[in-house]
């Protein structure tokens, strides 16, 4: 009789962990809006995150189990031009910065591809 109650609760308990959403992306768009997701336990110190490549907005730190969040049109190119999600697309996103160990972090979102090239497993 024990056997049959551990036995239910491993099920229960492969189920649940089953059931349980996938881990968040460290970086996630929605809509106009930027999050930032540290679940390392470690704090990000010196963060620079680049849009399309020459877009860039820093923080100083991005403690350990913490999110940081900012709007996509503060993101700024070296003359000054702000990004305007309404008429650029967004095709890459990096995340980079230092450790409390000064070991450098970097984070790049992955993009599926559309059209033919999506379709037929192509590189970007």
């Amino acid at each position: 009789m024990k056997l049959g109650a551990v036995g239910m609760i491993a099920l229960v308990a492969i189920a649940a962990a089953r059931c349980s959403p996938p881990p968040r992306e460290t970086l996630q768009l929605e809509g106009n809006l930027l999050t930032v997701d540290n679940h390392s336990g470690q704090d990000w110190n010196d963060v620079e995150i680049y849009l399309n490549t020459y877009f860039r907005i820093t923080a100083s730190k991005v403690p350990a189990g913490s999110r940081f969040q900012a709007p996509l049109d503060v993101f700024v190119a070296g003359f000054g031009q702000r990004f305007d999600m309404r008429r650029m697309p967004i095709r890459s996103l990096k995340l980079t910065a230092k450790g409390p160990d000064g070991k450098p972090v970097e984070v790049v979102k992955q993009f599926q591809l559309s059209g033919l090239a999506g379709a037929l497993g192509g590189k970007k």
